[in-house]
């Protein structure tokens, strides 16, 4: 008995020391990948001065800058979690420990397209991989607005992840946010001219981050972040289909449904009241282009 209580000790003991070590080894891996370093030639980017571009900019920063680093564009607490840790999005202003006074157009271009750093490393939760698809006049534009902001003194926190969450995200519990790890970096998507086409509907389905939420082809998705809504299928195959195109541009504006159920708070619909008639309008012609698809699972 004494021996077999023995052997029971030491293959439960092996257990422990085995998923102690393959924790450490996830929570390691999760360090390596937040800590590489990433060597990128930034595109040359025009930074125009003019006011219709410095307007598209503010309008870019508005509606995808503001829900995360605030709006004064000065950054601040993002996610904040006894179990997890702190997260800041960045003082994006010339202010006292702000990017804008040490990043030059090149680093804004590594940064916003491609999710990588002043340092090198990668970003965290930015989605650089819808900005990727941001045409070099609206990229430009953009840039060129976040340095006129007013500066904003004001000092964030460095990152800092627990252990769990470290473990958690080693293995997929919040998808992948570090978003320089699958940007084509040596590639460029198309960015057709501005105009009433579905191709320039497309592209600013893309760049405004539709696939982010509602799946690569728009049928639905459940993001893996805890507590995330489900965003439902936006091509013909689901309710959508079934709206006009006045009673979409309502409920992108007003977030409520013709039905009159209020869309998910994560649908930023403050922010893309902005988006013009015209731009709407490409954006519901490109919608209703794509198959009719049941909606995901």
């Amino acid at each position: 008995m004494r021996n077999v209580l023995k052997w029971i000790g030491i293959t439960v003991g092996g257990l422990v020391i085995g998923l102690f070590l393959v924790a450490a080894g996830l929570m390691i891996s999760t360090d390596l990948r937040f800590n590489r370093v990433y060597t990128l030639q930034a595109e040359a980017v025009a930074k125009p001065g003019d006011t219709v571009s410095l307007d598209v900019g503010r309008r870019w920063a508005e509606m995808h800058c503001q829900g995360c680093h605030g709006p004064d564009l000065g950054g601040g607490p993002l996610f904040e979690d006894e179990a997890l840790g702190v997260v800041d999005a960045p003082n994006l202003t010339t202010g006292r420990g702000g990017l804008g006074a040490r990043y030059q157009a090149a680093d804004w271009v590594r940064a916003i397209r491609h999710g990588v750093r002043l340092d090198g490393t990668p970003t965290f939760i930015m989605p650089s991989n819808e900005f990727y698809y941001l045409s070099d006049t609206d990229l430009g534009s953009l840039i060129a607005y976040l340095q006129t902001v007013p500066a904003v003194d004001r000092e964030t926190r460095t990152r800092s992840l627990t252990p769990l969450a470290k473990l958690l995200y080693a293995v997929g519990a919040f998808e992948n946010l570090l978003y320089a790890e699958t940007i084509a970096h040596d590639e460029r998507p198309a960015a057709p001219p501005a105009g009433v086409t579905v191709n320039y509907g497309e592209y600013l389905a893309h760049a405004h981050g539709c696939a982010g939420c509602h799946g690569e082809t728009l049928a639905g998705h459940q993001p893996a972040e805890p507590g995330a809504p489900f965003a439902p299928n936006l091509t013909p195959g689901g309710e959508l289909g079934t709206w006009s195109e006045a009673e979409f541009f309502a409920a992108v504006r007003t977030g409520v449904t013709p039905a009159g159920r209020r869309l998910s708070e994560a649908m930023p619909s403050q922010y893309l009241a902005q988006l013009t008639d015209d731009e709407l309008k490409v954006i519901w012609l490109y919608l209703q282009s794509l198959p009719a698809r049941a909606e995901a699972p």
